[in-house]
């Protein structure tokens, strides 16, 4: 999952870079409406995590904006416990969720979870597809119920493929999914992950199609 962290205050963005990263998460993170505006031009994210009180503006208009322009990417708003108004316009606005602060970052991580979950119209929290489990919330995977290893990124990668079993995702996809701004890419990442999974959970479970990309097998 990549996520677009919009928070101005240095220390609180850096612990949510750090945590969400944690938990499998690729995160970007910017500083003012202006950034967040032009981050979401640029990029495809899985949820938006938004504070509210910015330097250059209100963190309302940039979801507005998102809103008005037809951007469903889900949005977890960062407020102060005791600004009931603020949260109040924020979901009227289009949030899909709020975190008052001060906040657990793991409650504030499964937040972020279960609203991405419902933006790609999934409500069981478990992935599965051709005999293959996996849990974003405990980063876990199982292959007919036997458990299996992956680095990192393998599970994003997997990730990204089991969102929608039997739908072709580009390498170009799958690399804004692993990578933020200041990482390089390798050229060959994504054909390196791919041939890492395919050794772990079944060379038929990942389909190459070729000229375009991979996709998940919806059954064995």
């Amino acid at each position: 999952m990549r996520i677009l962290v919009i928070e101005d205050d240095p220390v609180l963005a850096d612990g949510l870079k750090v945590g969400l990263g944690l938990g499998g998460a690729t995160v970007d993170v910017v500083e003012t409406c202006a950034d967040a505006r032009a981050a979401l031009a640029a990029a495809r994210f899985e949820a938006v995590v938004l504070d509210l009180m910015l330097p250059d503006g209100s963190g309302l208009d940039v979801l507005a904006a998102m809103r008005r322009g037809g951007d469903r990417t889900p949005v977890v708003l960062l407020t102060a416990l005791d600004e009931v108004a603020d949260r109040i316009r924020g979901l009227d606005a289009g949030a899909d969720d709020y975190v008052g602060k001060p906040f657990d970052l793991d409650e504030l991580a499964a937040r972020v979870r279960a609203a991405a979950r419902r933006g790609a119209g999934r409500a069981e929290p478990v992935m599965r597809a051709a005999g293959i489990a996996l849990d974003p919330a405990t980063l876990s995977v199982s292959v007919a119920g036997r458990p299996v290893a992956l680095s990192r990124r393998e599970f994003a990668v997997l990730a990204a493929l089991m969102e929608r079993p039997g739908t072709v995702r580009s390498r170009a996809e799958i690399e804004d999914r692993l990578y933020g701004w200041q990482e390089d890419v390798e050229s060959n990442a994504v054909e390196v992950h791919v041939h890492h999974l395919r050794a772990k959970i079944g060379r038929g479970a990942i389909e190459t199609v070729r000229g375009i990309g991979y996709r998940m097998r919806t059954a064995p």
